[in-house]
């Protein structure tokens, strides 16, 4: 093991509370014959193989693998796995755990019966090289390494999971949590992508379950939000319009204005002096 090439890996402090939680990541190249176990893990563990060749055992089976498989272990089973001595593999993996890790893991198709998986591509071993980028920063960036785990398991849904969600979950369930979401950080810079990692699905199919649902898509129930929001702020005639925009998820006040014109028929400028106007049209009949 020490003339194993180590491009990065990390290991951070485990909390089992939370919903979902990054244990650990890294990229490495193995030596000849480099082994880990037979042995059980207290966590799941995704490897994205991306060169090279080895053996995976879990579950009483041998699975022989090359780049662009991928395999899962599981809580409290025992498993072991070995690089071949001719031509070993590289290979990319995070580890996680929490209340929400069963769930979603079973909704990937990944499982104790169907440990391995076949990718095409660099797009999940590209995902969890970013999440070590980010552990490599201060805690701030926790936070983008959750994300960056359930946009991970989204994809892997994507290309592998049930189409179904009733399995787990009710579609209107899922529907009530991204609203959840979008009605506490529609101020923040988020997008269609950070609403559905935050509810453990693919876009694709966040999209699926607002159009079955409520006949809405899910980025047109965020800008609704955020102009319902900008409306209310508005109204108060406390904010500038570039401090309405900033508060409701604008970077660009102009664009803003363009997208508030749009939904609410005038101008937010036009808007807060014309609600500004109405007090006083009360006070004058009364």
């Amino acid at each position: 093991m020490t003339n194993d090439e180590f491009r990065h890996s990390f290991t951070q402090a485990f909390h089992s509370s939370l919903g979902l939680a990054v244990y650990s990541c890294g990229i490495q190249k193995c030596s000849a014959g480099h082994a880990w176990g037979p042995a059980v893990r207290d966590h799941y563990l995704i490897h994205c193989v991306t060169s090279g060749k080895g053996v995976f055992s879990f579950g009483g089976k041998d699975y022989y693998l090359s780049g662009g498989d991928g395999f899962l272990l599981t809580p409290g089973v025992v498993a072991s796995y070995a690089a071949d001595s001719e031509s070993p593999w590289q290979y990319c993996w995070i580890g996680f755990n929490g209340t929400d890790a069963k769930r979603l893991v079973e909704q990937t198709g990944l499982s104790y019966e169907n440990p391995v998986f076949h990718f095409s591509g660099t797009a999940l071993p590209d995902r969890l090289e970013q999440i070590c980028h980010l552990s490599c920063a201060t805690h701030s960036n926790e936070a983008r390494v959750e994300a960056g785990l359930l946009l991970f398991l989204a994809d892997l849904m994507d290309a592998f999971g049930t189409s179904s969600a009733a399995h787990h979950a009710s579609g209107y369930e899922y529907v009530q949590k991204a609203a959840r979401f979008i009605e506490y950080n529609y101020s923040r810079s988020i997008d269609v992508e950070d609403i559905a990692a935050s509810v453990g699905i693919s876009r694709s199919h966040l999209y699926r379950l607002f159009m079955e649902n409520i006949s809405v898509p899910p980025n047109e129930y965020l800008m609704r939000c955020r102009m319902n929001k900008a409306a209310a702020l508005l109204e108060e005639g406390r904010l500038s319009v570039g401090e309405v925009a900033s508060s409701t998820g604008f970077s660009d006040q102009l664009y803003f204005s363009r997208v508030f014109k749009k939904y609410m028929g005038v101008p937010p400028s036009q808007y807060a002096l014309r609600s500004a106007r109405e007090p006083q049209k009360q006070q004058e009949k009364a």
